[in-house]
């Protein structure tokens, strides 16, 4: 996938792709950064690895001292540097200071990631945290058949592959993660709204349209 030829037109295409949810991008946006604060994991210096057009970047930088975006599109770096002009961006991988991070964000980056190549992103991911860093990963589900067909109706995920709970959470402990945690999310649309509050104590119901995944760098001995 060239996310350069989508850039521009990103918003516009999520939002219609999202529009059965009731919600903007904006709302899944701020769920995430909930997410973190509410585990108590939302620190830096902080990784928004795949940052896109900075989106999460954005939100990110509002809060912490230091943040940096990567991502391997040009003219999504250019806009995710509008968005967040205090982040440090970066768009080859090997500048990623190794050893350094808190936490690493992935957020709906595995699936356009091939198969083959996953193993490598996280190892990669895992090198740039610093030990007890945090790489947290949120992907789509699609054991929700909901999820399946809002991937299906976007134009930026034709190549997706969606990853299974189960085989995300054998690819971070493969990579070298510990302490690997699954939790399911994002469960009721705007018209059901009154029942959100109710979702932290869902995370074990598999029909969350989204996955996240924590997992720990072990420290130094």
């Amino acid at each position: 996938m060239k996310f350069d030829d989508y850039a521009r037109s990103y918003e516009g295409l999520h939002k219609s792709s999202i529009a059965a949810s009731g919600e903007d991008p904006a709302y899944f946006h701020d769920y995430k950064i909930e997410c973190l604060r509410r585990r108590g994991i939302l620190e830096g210096p902080l990784l928004d690895y795949g940052c896109g057009t900075g989106n999460l970047l954005e939100r990110f930088a509002r809060v912490l001292d230091e943040v940096h975006g990567y991502d391997p599109s040009a003219e999504s770096l250019r806009e995710a540097k509008e968005r967040a002009p205090s982040a440090t961006l970066h768009s080859e991988i090997d500048s990623l200071p190794r050893g350094h991070f808190a936490l690493a964000v992935l957020s709906g980056v595995l699936h356009h990631v091939p198969t083959r190549e996953r193993r490598d992103v996280l190892e990669r991911v895992r090198a740039s945290l610093r030990p007890g860093g945090r790489i947290v990963v949120f992907e789509h589900n699609p054991l929700n058949p909901l999820t399946r067909r809002a991937v299906a109706m976007c134009p930026f995920d034709d190549d997706a592959i969606l990853l299974w709970p189960w085989e995300a959470r054998r690819r971070l402990r493969a990579a070298g993660f510990r302490r690997v945690s699954l939790d399911y999310i994002v469960f009721f649309p705007k018209p059901l709204a009154f029942l959100r509050r109710f979702e932290p104590h869902l995370h074990m119901l598999a029909i969350g349209a989204q996955q996240m995944l924590i997992g720990e760098r072990a420290a130094a001995p």
